[in-house]
């Protein structure tokens, strides 16, 4: 299952990093970039994450509000967050549900071994809740540029 632009982002209701429940729904009438990490705490994670750190000003400024979505649990989500200083919001999809529903979870392959798991992928909604961009198997690395580029900012 896949999703694509003009869409209506399927809607979810995760535990952040905190144990506190959100929403898409509590967003409503905001721009929001959801994005689809296999990791915290790993290398290629941990890049894009400081990556959209340090640009969470342009972000905002430009009414975006960012979500990082892993299947990784609250308390590993809070040291990765702490750790790396970030300043965006992280979900724990741990039965895989929205990655699912994104079209963000699937076949992966690795030195020529076929597995299941996190496609790193990015979506933007807008606030009437459709789907704007739809980008799946982005790069960790440069991961922020070719975002901006995407939403002319």
């Amino acid at each position: 299952m896949s999703v694509k632009v003009g869409d209506s982002a399927p809607k979810f209701t995760l535990k952040n990093q905190d144990d506190q429940s959100v929403s898409l729904d509590s967003l409503a009438g905001q721009k929001v970039v959801v994005y689809f990490y296999p990791a915290a705490s790993t290398p290629g994670c941990t890049t894009q994450a400081c990556e959209l750190r340090d640009n969470i000003n342009t972000l905002k400024s430009a009414g975006y509000t960012v979500l990082g979505i892993s299947p990784d649990l609250p308390g590993k989500l809070k040291k990765f967050k702490d750790k790396e200083n970030l300043n965006f919001d992280l979900l724990s999809d741990p039965d895989n549900a929205v990655q699912q529903a994104y079209g963000a979870y699937g076949e992966k392959s690795m030195y020529g071994k076929t597995y299941m798991g996190t496609i790193r992928s990015t979506f933007v909604v807008d606030e009437s809740g459709a789907l704007t961009h739809v980008l799946y198997n982005v790069k960790a690395k440069g991961h922020i540029e070719m975002l901006k580029n995407e939403l002319g900012i």
